[in-house]
């Protein structure tokens, strides 16, 4: 059970910096230097559904890894 856990929740991770690697910026590096740029940024489409898989990704990662501890 415990070595399951642990397999589970080394998928989960390298899972979720895969997709959080994915997700793109809205907004550059020019922004920082006082270039004008749009703040506001509505998620639509792929990016809405990449956004929702990741936060369920690292909701059962965080369920997992509190579990494993409570386990070991």
């Amino acid at each position: 059970m415990k070595e399951a856990l642990q397999l589970a929740e080394l998928i989960l991770a390298i899972s979720l910096v895969v997709l959080i690697l994915m997700q793109s910026r809205g907004t550059s590096l020019g922004s920082v230097f006082g270039q004008e740029g749009s703040v506001f940024h509505t998620r639509r489409g792929a990016e809405r559904v990449l956004f929702n898989v990741t936060i369920g990704v690292a909701a059962v990662f965080v369920i997992i890894s509190l579990f494993l501890a409570r386990v070991s």
